[in-house]
């Protein structure tokens, strides 16, 4: 008669030993309704949601982290380039265009400013060229590469045609600033537009919100988490306190509480930069600009001699931007930057007033008083009204300047170690969970 195997017993019928009985007891996992199988259940989530939530918080952290570094080292610096390769760009046609005023020899300052601006500009379409690789402005870049040669080509024309006393002098002069204003200054503003949306577009990564309060979101749940196993665990141990789990949620606590200040601290910074230091520059400078085209045109009108009445109309269209940009940037700046743009608002308005009197000079066709008055050095011509308006815009873009630098640079620094250390402390949180919940689970073997 053949040998039956029961379930727990060997091939003979008889019963297995107790020593083989309790080893497989050991190796057989307990059921989930059981205390030992909740124990382990909760240790695997726990270490999950650690390690889950410490990529997470970690993948913001860089994300934030990268924008603001962006902001503060890439973006800015190439909007300030292509800013200021267009400022320079416009400063050189309008000094171009007073030096034909002077006669036959143009003022060693204003030739020396001339070339000092063309140096810019090329310096920072260099520069600009040689970071930016959108194919968005590679077509205005091309641009400004090829027709800068020619317009100082026509400007050197000018000079040298004045300087012998050839009228053709004027006809450069006024080809050089179509050329200009037609070609380059198109070119100069579509990067400087370009530059300054990328700047835009990191600054509202690196203060955005979203996947930020999803990980502080996340933290909180994963630290309730924490709380319920303790409390579960206590009563069903009658243990009042898990070491493992203590530390798990002190080290979770931690890295909340360094994400809130960072992720606070660092985005104040980056909306100061923003609100108070790029964006009024940004518009400081357009005035800057608007500014020099209506000098351009003030300028050019008194060369042409034609009585031309779309040279006063676009002066006009200027004056009417220039107005309304000083009144934006007062709104915008701070208040170390308030003074220098009412000073400029004081000269911009004594120098549309005095322009009227140039206006009627130019009906009347005297024209050598509407030169003194256009390009003189003494109090109350257009000249030194519009000198002294530059150095105030001058002076208003470098306070904002300086208030982007330093609050960008703190919102970049508020980021700091806080990477490495987010995922240091979830690696603690999950080892913390590990061991307090393998030690109970010990206890039951």
């Amino acid at each position: 008669m053949t040998a039956t195997v029961t379930g727990s017993g060997t091939a003979t019928g008889r019963p297995a030993p107790p020593r083989r009985r309790a080893a497989r007891r050991r190796l057989a996992l307990p059921r989930a309704s059981t205390t030992p199988g909740k124990v382990r259940l909760i240790r695997m989530g726990l270490i999950i949601a650690c390690l889950g939530w410490g990529a997470l918080a970690a993948f913001m952290v860089g994300q934030h982290a990268s924008a603001a570094e962006d902001v503060a080292s890439v973006s800015e610096p190439l909007s300030l380039d292509a800013q200021q390769m267009y400022r320079s760009l416009a400063d050189a046609d309008v000094t171009a265009s007073t030096g034909y005023l002077y006669g036959r020899i143009q003022p060693f300052p204003g030739r020396q400013r001339y070339q000092h601006d063309i140096a810019v500009a090329t310096r920072d379409l260099k520069a600009v060229t040689e970071a930016s690789r959108d194919s968005a402005v590679s077509d205005s870049l091309t641009t400004l590469s090829a027709e800068l040669p020619v317009y100082t080509g026509y400007v050197e024309d000018g000079q040298i045609y004045n300087s012998l006393g050839y009228p053709a002098g004027a006809s450069f002069i006024q080809v050089a600033s179509e050329e200009m204003h037609l070609r380059l200054l198109p070119a100069a503003r579509a990067v400087y537009l370009h530059e300054n949306a990328r700047l835009t577009a990191a600054s509202a990564q690196a203060t955005g919100l979203p996947l930020a309060a999803v990980t502080l979101a996340a933290g909180l749940a994963l630290g309730f988490f924490l709380y319920r196993s303790q409390r579960w665990l206590s009563r069903r141990t009658h243990r009042t306190l898990n070491i493992g789990l203590l530390v798990a949620s002190v080290g979770g606590l931690v890295a909340l509480a360094w994400m809130a200040v960072a992720l606070l601290g660092g985005r104040a910074d980056l909306l100061q930069a923003t609100g108070h230091g790029s964006a009024p520059a940004e518009t400081l400078a357009q005035a800057d600009i608007a500014a020099l085209q209506a000098r351009g045109d003030e300028t050019l009108n008194l060369i042409s001699r034609t009585g031309d009445a779309d040279f006063q109309a676009d002066f006009r269209t200027a004056q009417g931007q220039l107005s309304t940009l000083l009144t934006s940037a007062g709104q915008q700046s701070t208040p170390s930057a308030a003074g220098s743009i009412a000073a400029a608002r004081r000269d911009a308005s004594a120098w549309f007033a005095v322009n009227q009197q140039v206006q009627k000079l130019d009906k009347a066709l005297d024209y050598g008083a509407e030169t003194r008055l256009v390009i003189g050095s003494g109090p109350g011509t257009a000249g030194t009204l519009f000198g002294r308006l530059e150095a105030d815009l001058d002076a208003a873009i470098r306070v904002g300047q300086a208030t982007f630098a330093d609050s960008a640079a703190a919102g970049s620094s508020a980021f700091t170690g806080l990477e490495a250390g987010v995922v240091v402390l979830a690696l603690i949180m999950a080892t913390g969970s590990a061991w307090g919940l393998s030690r109970r689970l010990a206890e039951y073997r």
